[in-house]
């Protein structure tokens, strides 16, 4: 071990919190924790409350997508330079700064009164959220021995797990009983505890004055980030690869990913440093928690709409039957941070993966008047299976890195989950338009007067309502069509995702298991 890596691990030991007593240990914890919640819910949160903000801001409905669009680009950009930040100007101090900004711009959102404030708000959120979970997930590293790191990463991974699921049940309920602008209030209380514990609690860093910034290699992952966000956010709307828009975002993403990942190689002083990748654990744990980021966010964007728009559930109805999802992540969280230290986290995580490829393969099974039994069983089992993956990772992931990469590291780690995230949300929402149409066609097809259905005795109220020589019945007769075609374009994106879960298996045997602790003198 390098001298480096011995005074860095020292300093981080020196971060634990202030005296190492256990209380000022929990006391840090939960503060942490409420800043991770209150990053982790607005995620999810503000999706539901779009319509009323829409109405209230007087947007039109390409303006009031750019209230999550431009809080995922700031965010993504952001997340990043959150090692450099921390060690050129300490942990504490980037901590409390993005907390505070987070809270006050938060206040702002539900204070804006035309939609040109709210996306720039928005953007200024992504910004000050960007650094808080990277820097919760550091800090409860550091504060925990190498022991007690999956106990740790179970702790802070209900909170960012659940915040995501949970985000649409309480906007909701925020948004049906109070206002959209609660949706931001509610960040209030909780930044003011955050900030208030975080002051308390936290020890400083050392920060690095002399370190220099690479400017070119940010502003490159910067191009190829945003470029790749835009590109994501807008391909459905702009028709993809038919729009200009879109090949010009594609190839700047593309030209800047590739002059990035040169002058990363190449460069004395780069903006990422290249031994990360070196580390077997890191590099499988970062494509594993992009698979995690698609399974997740990509199960949840198309659960929304299935619900409210096939089922015809209420707002309320889809957020309480979407919960369920949520207790079981963090009911899974709770075991796995009591039995980590006991079992080969390797095993854990395979597990967790094939837990959510059978709750996948159950939902290639839904039709249009599946049970709300059936939709909260899937739900606990696809939750069980997100917790067993993601605590084990989140700790083997950095079990064998040296503490000097930890804080580049965890940017990478939130990092990759967002853009899995964005990817696979983008292209389910994609396949699940596309293969609408195509079905749609294929259906109408054999449709005809003269097709069986027609000839078939049927309830006469039926046979009046799908009429086809009537304007209504052909009408009712076409949104059933509809209706039909995307229960199956549905049930094909659930087969996609659960194919994804299945080849994401292999990857756990990459990941080495780390060498038990030392054992203190």
């Amino acid at each position: 071990m390098s001298d480096t890596t011995r005074a860095m691990e020292s300093q981080a030991g020196e971060t634990d919190t202030k005296g190492g007593h256990a209380f000022q240990r929990a006391a840090l914890t939960v503060c942490v924790m409420l800043a991770t919640i209150m990053q982790a819910l607005d995620t999810t949160i503000a999706n539901v409350a779009l319509p009323y903000m829409q109405g209230s801001l007087s947007a039109t409905l390409d303006q009031i997508n750019w209230v999550l669009t431009s809080y995922m680009i700031a965010a993504a950009i952001t997340t990043p330079p959150t090692g450099w930040l921390t060690n050129r100007f300490g942990r504490k101090r980037l901590f409390m700064i993005s907390v505070a900004g987070f809270t006050v711009v938060s206040v702002l959102c539900g204070l804006a009164q035309n939609i040109e404030q709210m996306v720039v708000f928005r953007l200024l959120q992504g910004v000050f959220g960007a650094p808080l979970v990277p820097l919760s997930q550091v800090v409860l590293l550091d504060a925990y021995p190498r022991e007690r790191h999956g106990s740790a990463m179970a702790i802070w991974g209900i909170g960012v797990m659940v915040g995501p699921i949970l985000g649409p049940l309480l906007g909701g309920y925020l948004t049906e009983y109070y206002d959209w602008r609660w949706v931001f209030y509610v960040n209030l209380p909780v930044g003011l505890l955050a900030l208030l514990g975080l002051g308390t609690f936290l020890a400083e860093t050392h920060r690095d004055q002399a370190l220099r910034f690479d400017w070119f290699g940010f502003t490159m992952l910067s191009i190829a980030i945003g470029a790749l966000q835009m590109m994501l956010d807008r391909g459905e709307q702009l028709d993809w690869f038919n729009s200009n828009e879109i090949i010009i975002e594609g190839v700047l993403s593309g030209l800047a990913a590739y002059m990035f990942a040169v002058h990363t190689a190449t460069a004395e002083h780069p903006f990422i440093d290249p031994r990360l990748f070196l580390d077997r654990n890191l590099s499988a744990g970062l494509v594993l928690i992009t698979s995690v980021g698609v399974i997740l966010f990509a199960t949840l964007a198309l659960l929304t709409p299935f619900l409210e728009n096939v089922l015809n559930y209420p707002v309320m109805t889809t957020g309480t039957v979407l919960a369920p999802r949520g207790i079981g992540t963090m009911f899974a969280m709770i075991v796995v941070g009591r039995i980590i230290n006991r079992t080969d986290s390797r095993l854990i995580i395979f597990v967790g993966l094939c837990l959510n490829a059978l709750s996948l393969y159950q939902m290639t099974g839904f039709s249009s008047d599946v049970s709300e039994n059936t939709l909260i069983v899937t739900g606990i089992l696809q939750g069980l299976g997100l917790g067993f993956v993601f605590v084990p990772l989140s700790a083997i992931t950095f079990a064998t890195l040296a503490p000097i990469f930890r804080p580049q590291a965890t940017g990478l780690f939130s990092l990759m989950r967002n853009i899995g995230s964005s990817i696979g949300i983008s292209y389910v929402i994609f396949l699940l338009s596309h293969n609408t149409r195509l079905l749609h066609a294929q259906i109408g097809e054999t449709v005809t007067p003269f097709g069986l259905l027609f000839r078939l005795p049927a309830p006469p109220e039926l046979s009046e309502m799908w009429n086809p020589s009537l304007t209504a019945g052909r009408a009712a007769l076409d949104a059933e069509i509809t209706r039909q075609a995307a229960v199956i374009a549905y049930l094909d994106d659930f087969k996609l995702l659960m194919i994804i879960a299945l080849l994401s298996m292999p990857l756990v045997l990459m990941l080495q298991r780390p060498h038990p602790a030392p054992a203190k003198a």
